[in-house]
């Protein structure tokens, strides 16, 4: 058993570590950059210690001030949460070689799902269904005009490294391929260090399909039912709710089954997400996170299952605490993400926040760092909490988020609250009927400056 963790984080993803390691009886030290020094996360841990400046390169990211942190306060493991170094896989073998444990898969998994290439190559010979494209890197123009000629417009560009909707362009015919090509490699280059491009079918109506799956890295594994998260802006998740109201529980034990195996067979360790698309009764696998999602709490709230305190359970050795049988899906869970960011171009907004008040009662969760009078820097990601609501069905569950919504209080800043409330209107939230197009046509429509 574990004495102490250290969670390599910031924000209310630590606190949710904190919390975790704390029913377990374990003890937490949370990192925190010198702009962080007020943060709840660093209140809430046992030990805090300071690991660089604001800057997320110079502190949060900053490998050897995170494996000091671990020596001076005696943490025997390292829970990454979920972005900075959460899948790196240089950083998981430097974790592994000073004898600290890595909460989370393998550094070998971490590089393999890495790569976009590497990651469908590897879920195709799984047996995971995947996109029609092209058979690894795209090496020049005249190469992705030919598969453009075999797979037909619009086909999509994406950058071997990317993530975040960094390298990723679409092409609507051979002219406009010219110039998608070249933006996709430019943005991959300069984002991830790395040119290389492949190229996939784009379809057109698709909704964002991920599956949770959990493996203890000794060949057993579960998955956990699937999460819908096709309203995005620019790629970038905003509301997730599971199950998906398109899919049939058929299709569930179906896709389910296929990447449960499919990490079992990879002796995959931890939680992980396989993440498609899914167009006209056909699941298209488009990458994996080898992490924690930020949305995992939907699914703990239907399974009735602790993500992080599994994530523990096996890093320690031990094995599952459920299979397969064991879970059975309970009602209906949606979570919006709030962000520091004033509409309606979601420019960010960090600031003084001079009242917060979460709201509360039945199936209600909200994960935030947030307090009365903290300043959020404007160094980190605009995220700065998440409502999570929980309903017996689908009905129950967006009218006690919309219930929610008007309890919450963030004053002192710009929000994205109004952008949900707004959501919760339209027609084709209240019915589920929508894909992954569907809010960039909505916004543009809605919520145009002035």
């Amino acid at each position: 058993m574990f004495e102490k963790i250290l969670i390599a984080n910031r924000g209310e993803i630590a606190l949710r570590v904190i919390r975790a390691a704390r029913e377990m009886g374990i003890k937490s030290v949370a990192v925190h950059s010198t702009a962080d020094s007020d943060a709840m996360h660093v209140r809430m841990a046992d030990e805090a210690i300071c690991i660089g400046p604001a800057p997320g390169s110079e502190s949060y990211l900053n490998v050897a001030s995170i494996i000091a942190a671990c020596e001076v306060t005696g943490a025997q493991a390292i829970h990454p949460g979920y972005g900075f170094l959460s899948e790196n896989a240089n950083f998981v073998q430097i974790v592994e070689d000073h004898d600290l444990t890595f909460i989370g898969p393998t550094a070998e998994h971490i590089r393999v799902m890495g790569d976009k290439i590497t990651a469908k190559d590897t879920m195709k010979a799984l047996g995971v269904p995947c996109v029609p494209g092209s058979d690894g890197g795209v090496p020049d123009l005249d190469s992705a005009l030919k598969i453009g000629e075999e797979f037909g417009y619009p086909v999509i560009i994406k950058a071997t490294a990317g993530g975040g909707g960094k390298g990723m362009k679409v092409a609507n015919s051979a002219e406009e391929m010219k110039s998608a090509f070249q933006t996709a490699r430019a943005e991959g280059k300069s984002n991830f260090g790395n040119d290389e491009v492949y190229i996939e079918k784009y379809l057109t109506t698709p909704r964002h399909i991920e599956i949770q799956v959990f493996g203890d890295g000794k060949g057993n594994a579960v998955h956990l039912g699937e999460r819908d998260c096709s309203l995005q802006r620019r790629h970038q998740k905003v509301f997730e709710e599971a199950p998906g109201p398109a899919i049939s529980p058929e299709e569930r034990a179906r896709i389910g089954k296929v990447c449960a195996d499919a990490v079992a067979q990879i002796n995959y360790i931890g939680a992980g997400t396989i993440e498609f698309l899914y167009e006209n009764g056909e699941f298209y696998f488009i990458e994996m996170n080898t992490r924690l999602q930020v949305e995992h709490p939907v699914t703990e709230a239907i399974f009735g299952v602790d993500l992080v305190r599994e994530q523990i359970r096996v890093a320690e050795g031990l094995p599952m605490s459920f299979g397969q049988d064991d879970l059975h899906i309970n009602g209906h869970a949606i979570e919006v993400r709030i962000n520091a960011e004033k509409l309606p171009n979601f420019a960010p907004c960090p600031g003084h926040i001079s009242h917060f008040h979460a709201p509360g009662g039945l199936g209600v969760r909200m994960d935030s760092a947030l307090y009365d009078g903290y300043s959020i820097p404007p160094y980190y990601d605009s995220l700065i909490g998440k409502l999570i609501v929980h309903g017996r069905d689908r009905p129950e569950a967006l009218a006690r988020l919309n219930r929610a919504l008007g309890e919450l209080i963030v004053d002192g800043i710009d929000t994205t609250i109004p952008l949900f409330h707004a959501l919760l209107e339209a027609e084709a939230v209240q019915t589920g009927d929508y894909n992954i197009h569907w809010l960039e046509h909505w916004l543009d429509a809605n919520m145009a400056e002035g």
